[in-house]
């Protein structure tokens, strides 16, 4: 017969009671991305992920969850448990739910904690080759001087780069002729054959193109120089201040995550990051400028990027397509 003492009593019913939360812990952990793979955002986190699963412990699965301008895919997130096990990858278009979509149903400021600013990709204006346009002046005085016959194209209604154009024409009193896309391809597509003059997109976008000759960048909206276009001055250098714009990718965790989790997936991230193929792949795909930012400069930086980008949307009334 066994006898059991009473602190062996009380220690195996800790054990028990524990034991649910250390499985929890080497269970998988996994990234929502809100949109559909093949973009940007889920290349990022598919990028990143075998780092982290490598620095975790545990493997780091991408979800995608695409729809309504991502705000399907936060929601998801946004009413997870907040026990680490779940985490937000998204975009730039997260600094405009709220503005665009009233009836959300989460409170991105509420329900979301940050973690990391990953970086950042600038907007850029590229055209046919053929096009007139060699700097921003050519195209506000080409505006100026036939107003709505200069046409741009940009991946739909409410997205930064349609808000930059927005604000480009706010602050010089032109107007122009916008043909929203599905996505960039699809805008690339038309600017190539020359259907609209040019485009708004992030560097990353277009890139390709321009590398193969089928267009040209002639501005670009970063709030420095992007290596690949260092004799281009920004927008800001070239006499239009405040159209700063990038595409920039995010990470946040639901509302109440542990902080000590919190923390640790930002300094996995950092790490994932720093490695040379990382890095490399950012800077050179995506025309990222890496920022890894801790939690909080994540927040300062959406709370002003959604004050500058609501604004624009309410202004102009504008909305979603």
């Amino acid at each position: 017969m066994i006898t059991l003492t009473r602190r062996a009593v009380l220690g195996a019913a800790a054990a028990t009671l524990a034991a649910p939360a250390v499985r929890a812990q080497g269970t998988a952990i996994r990234i929502v991305v809100p949109f559909a793979p093949g973009g940007s955002t889920d290349a990022v986190a598919r990028l990143v992920s075998p780092g982290l699963t490598q620095r975790l412990g545990v493997p780091v699965v991408v979800e995608n969850r695409g729809g309504a301008a991502g705000s399907i895919g936060t929601d998801v997130v946004a009413k997870a448990r907040p026990d680490g096990q779940t985490w937000l990858l998204t975009f730039d278009s997260h600094s405009t739910l709220a503005a665009l979509i009233p009836q959300l149903p989460f409170n991105p400021d509420r329900d979301l904690d940050p973690v990391m600013l990953i970086g950042g990709a600038p907007y850029v204006l590229a055209s046919k080759p053929d096009k007139p346009f060699q700097n921003i002046a050519d195209v506000v005085n080409g505006a100026k001087a036939r107003p709505e016959a200069v046409s741009f194209g940009s991946t739909g209604n409410g997205t930064i780069g349609h808000l930059t154009m927005v604000l480009l024409q706010a602050q010089t009193g032109t107007r122009m002729t916008h043909l929203p896309y599905r996505s960039g391809g699809l805008a690339v597509n038309d600017t190539v054959a020359g259907h609209v003059d040019m485009m708004i997109g992030s560097a990353a976008v277009v890139s390709p193109h321009v590398q193969g000759g089928t267009l040209r960048t002639f501005a670009q909206f970063g709030p420095e120089r992007l290596p690949a276009l260092a004799q281009m001055p920004t927008v800001g250098e070239a006499g239009f201040p405040g159209l700063e714009a990038e595409a920039w990718w995010g990470v946040f965790a639901p509302h109440g995550t542990p902080q000590e989790a919190v923390m640790r997936m930002n300094a996995a991230l950092k790490e994932s990051l720093m490695t040379e193929q990382v890095r490399r792949t950012m800077e050179e795909t995506q025309q990222a400028r890496l920022i890894m930012s801790d939690p909080a400069a994540l927040g300062v930086f959406l709370q002003r990027e959604v004050a500058k980008w609501s604004a624009v949307v309410r202004d102009n009334n504008i909305r979603a397509d």
